[in-house]
């Protein structure tokens, strides 16, 4: 597919952003919180991946892995751009509350799902970027320990360490 693209086959390139466009823009919202600033982060991975295809090298990982990889850099670059580091300790109601879902189909529990997930939304934020990463990849993301180490290129167990600590 990757050569189909660097040929200029437009049919290959809409093949890979249909591909892998909801994933990507998943990872981004989880880490930016709002709907306009992933959608502008995924166009901005898809930008550089698209100008970046002929470094990738299949010999050296999956074409998912390195496109993940692009896109957690962008994600890193974007938030040293507009946050400053801030790490706080979860809060009591964040701890205490049930996250489970009982699919009860009624107005009061579809209000506590939107208010569950601005909590786990808030929780996330206030981590700090390694943490974050970390259990958006693991939990969110669905990706092992082992993807997720050669992802970051860090030792599988600073992963499950990063995990449990966030």
């Amino acid at each position: 597919m990757v050569e189909r693209c660097l040929r200029g086959d437009d049919a290959a390139w809409e093949t890979v952003v249909n591909s892998y466009a909801k994933r990507i823009y998943n990872l981004t919202y989880r880490y930016t919180g709002r709907r306009d600033e992933a959608e502008d982060l995924t166009q901005e991975i898809f930008i550089r991946v698209y100008q970046n295809l002929k470094s990738f090298r299949s010999d050296s990982g999956s074409f998912q892995g390195w496109i993940m990889k692009v896109g957690r850099n962008l994600i890193i670059d974007q938030y040293r751009r507009t946050r400053r580091f801030q790490q706080t300790a979860g809060t009591e109601e964040m701890e205490s509350m049930n996250l489970k879902d009982e699919r009860l189909p009624n107005p009061h529990r579809a209000a506590e799902q939107v208010e569950a997930s601005r909590f786990l939304q808030d929780g996330l934020q206030a981590l700090s970027p390694e943490l974050k990463e970390a259990i958006i990849l693991r939990d969110l993301e669905g990706m092992t320990y082992q993807e997720i180490a050669e992802l970051l290129s860090i030792p599988e167990g600073t992963v499950k360490s990063r995990i449990n600590r966030g």
